[in-house]
């Protein structure tokens, strides 16, 4: 099985799953995000938006191929690049931190390590940049797969509540510690990255 770790960028943006090719739940603001879906034009957002932090801020996500075949994704980005993070009541994200915005390992490939090997690459890739921590707005009363991960798991792979919140708290990974990850974490890992474990299909976010 042949994996292969590459940089989200313009030209493989078509390898994201397609609910999340076309979803600008985190990219726009909750009024822009609704008309942009309205319009008919959600996917042309995500590209704009993926376009712009390229060029202001460099690399903002990884896509892993398995054989040649895209299978899961992660983004991130400094919370100045994610204007519904500050919809979020545990907002803001703290400076020294750049924020996990979503991932997702499809259905199929989960339980393969390809999780970890994805997330520790965006790890190296923040320490090379001069940043600590990464943080990410957990949902506590996680059901099914969506945008926003299941703040248990993020507590299960070593992540940190910085500010509690019934439904959204915040919480923080040190990005020295995602390097080391191994065994329990990196199963817990999994399922934070493979939420969809118990459906058949990626639902839409």
């Amino acid at each position: 099985m042949g994996r292969r770790i590459a940089p989200l960028t313009l030209d493989n943006l078509a390898d994201l799953p397609l609910p999340c090719r076309s979803c600008v739940f985190w990219e726009l603001d909750p009024v822009t995000g609704e008309a942009a879906v309205k319009g008919g034009r959600p996917e042309l957002e995500k590209e704009a938006w993926i376009s712009g932090v390229l060029l202001d801020w460099g690399s903002c996500g990884r896509i892993v191929h398995v054989d040649d075949v895209p299978v899961g994704f992660v983004l991130y980005a400094p919370p100045a690049y994610v204007p519904r993070s500050l919809a979020f009541p545990t907002s803001p994200v703290s400076p020294d931190a750049v924020q996990l915005i979503t991932a997702r390992i499809v259905p199929g490939y989960q339980g393969q390590g390809l999780g970890r090997v994805l997330v520790q690459t965006v790890a190296k890739d923040l320490l090379r940049r001069g940043f600590r921590a990464v943080e990410a707005f957990g949902d506590a009363r996680w059901e099914a797969p969506g945008c926003i991960l299941p703040a248990d798991h993020l507590l299960a792979v070593g992540f940190k509540t910085v500010r509690p919140h019934p439904r959204h708290p915040r919480l923080r990974l040190e990005i020295r510690s995602a390097l080391s990850w191994k065994g329990d974490v990196e199963v817990a890992l999994e399922r934070l990255l493979g939420g969809a474990r118990k459906e058949p299909a990626l639902r839409p976010l």
